[in-house]
């Protein structure tokens, strides 16, 4: 599968930005507030992509500018990783209180051969009934990953399958712009603690 070469520098600069945001602390002592993620300084804006949303309709980040993004990529079949991280998002989201309208999560599959968009929504509406869901062509889906940094692998089990992929979240401000990287694991407090900083922006 072959990518053009911007596709393949913006890729590298995602992956040396989530390197470097994940050595570095947070923020520099003394200088509130803090983000509990790794930060992007400068933040880079998100790469933008069009895939088919779990609602049936086209799928864009840049349409959700004005709003603080959660962006994760995982697929329905997965037994710990995603469930841990979806719920961890709804938690957080509940902590929020009504800022929580202006948070919008929105997950994308690596498996789309399961991860049709019905089976998305009704995965993801088990969470929290506003996230939204993304899946597309093979292709599409490899080339969204590559503008993020996502790696995603097959792994067959038998007549099943599986995937290891990338388990980190990206934070996406209301301009657009990736602020920071939540590496898997963090508790519902730490985000809520990113996203009312972003919020409040």
């Amino acid at each position: 599968m072959r990518y053009n070469l911007t596709a393949r520098r913006n890729s590298l600069r995602i992956l040396a930005a989530a390197v470097f945001a994940l050595l570095v602390a947070p923020a520099a002592a003394g200088s509130p507030p803090a983000l509990k993620a790794g930060v992007f300084d400068p933040p880079r804006q998100a790469p933008d992509f069009s895939l088919t949303s779990s609602t049936g309709h086209e799928l864009k980040i840049s349409q959700y500018r004005g709003k603080v993004v959660l962006l994760a990529f995982g697929f329905t079949s997965c037994t710990e990783v995603c469930p841990t991280t979806l719920n961890t998002f709804a938690v957080a989201r509940r902590k929020l209180g009504p800022q929580a309208a202006d948070v919008q999560v929105v997950y994308v599959t690596v498996d789309p051969h399961r991860d049709v968009p019905a089976r998305l929504a009704k995965y993801l509406g088990s969470f929290d009934p506003t996230f939204v869901g993304g899946t597309g062509t093979e292709d599409q889906l490899a080339a969204v990953r590559s503008s993020y940094g996502i790696s995603a692998e097959k792994k067959i089990i038998g007549n099943d399958y599986t995937y290891a992929h990338s388990s980190f979240a990206f934070l996406i401000d209301r301009a657009g712009r990736i602020r920071g990287l939540m590496p898997y694991g963090h508790s519902p407090d730490d985000y809520a603690n990113d996203l009312t900083i972003l919020l409040k922006e």
